[in-house]
């Protein structure tokens, strides 16, 4: 990865990132489902670093740089027909299923992110910035407050109508089984933890690939089909 000081404009080159991938895939695709989601999150932070809503704009460049970096290796991976990591399968495998629904593609490429990649991204930017988790826990939290507000926004831009959505819809039951909170909250106990093995290699690297399998399976949960 370049280190955060050869990237001259860090956030934006993400967002042109994103915008590009988004352009060359059809708007039911799963991975562009999530994708225009995270778009939305990336264009928020930008737009608060360049009003001076953070209190270490440099913290969260590198936060929300290294965050962007492991889903668009991802997408790399995917593009090369390499696998990507675990967490990000079921979103690649199943993007154009016709039985999964938008909202469940959104949900799970957010389960992946937040449960796999954030914890990998604080360690990142740590090494980055030569600092530790502590340090960076009022960036965590407000990125955290951006990503809370989004799963709000997109529940209603992407839920079906009371009228479809009954309590005997499946959906209501998997959107009862994933929470963004408790994904974050995950998300920062992993991150100290792998700060704290990071002298440790054999155990952080069994670490982060038990996460990463745990949260693919959450994922491969979340696509379940729920129509032919």
């Amino acid at each position: 990865m370049a280190q955060l000081e050869q990237l001259s404009t860090p956030v934006d080159a993400v967002v042109s990132r994103m915008r590009a991938i988004g352009a060359t895939l059809p708007e039911r695709d799963g991975v562009a489902v999530f994708n225009r989601v995270y778009l939305t999150v990336t264009e928020e932070v930008d737009r608060h670093l360049e009003i001076g809503e953070f209190p270490d704009p440099r913290a969260a460049i590198a936060l929300d740089v290294r965050f962007a970096e492991r889903y668009l290796a991802a997408v790399d991976a995917a593009a090369a027909d390499r696998r990507p990591p675990a967490c990000w399968r079921p979103l690649f495998q199943l993007r154009r299923h016709p039985g999964v629904r938008p909202l469940q593609f959104a949900l799970a490429g957010i389960n992946a992110h937040i449960g796999h990649d954030l914890a990998l991204a604080v360690v990142d930017a740590c090494r980055t910035l030569g600092c530790e988790p502590p340090d960076l826990e009022d960036e965590f939290d407000r990125v955290g407050e951006f990503l809370v507000a989004l799963e709000e926004r997109i529940r209603e831009d992407l839920m079906p109508g009371p009228d479809l959505l009954q309590i005997a819809d499946p959906l209501t039951h998997l959107l009862g089984s994933w929470s963004l909170e408790r994904a974050r909250d995950a998300a920062w106990v992993a991150a100290r933890a792998l700060w704290a093995l990071r002298h440790c290699a054999g155990m952080a690297e069994e670490f982060a690939e038990r996460l990463d399998t745990a949260v693919g399976f959450a994922g491969r949960m979340l696509l379940t089909p729920l129509t032919d």
